[in-house]
């Protein structure tokens, strides 16, 4: 996860590695997915399952289902 400054929502950044089909290199592809958490549970660091769901607002199109793994240490907030 990347962000949770927003009220129930989080941003989620999926990194893809593929290699490249003619030179073999791998190459990174960022996504980021904005997805609903109503408890507002999820913090910066953690690895996080989606699920689909309807349209919430402009961008939100997931949900929060479950914290597969809680951060290591939370990294400091600058307020």
């Amino acid at each position: 996860m990347v962000s949770s400054r927003m009220a129930k929502t989080i941003v989620v950044k999926v990194v893809r590695k593929k290699a490249h089909p003619f030179y073999g290199r791998v190459v990174s592809k960022a996504k980021k997915f904005y997805a609903h958490d109503e408890k507002n549970e999820a913090r910066v660091g953690d690895v996080v399952r989606l699920e689909e769901t309807r349209p919430l607002s402009k961008l939100k199109r997931w949900q929060l289902k479950e914290i597969v793994r809680k951060a290591a240490l939370a990294p400091e907030v600058a307020v």
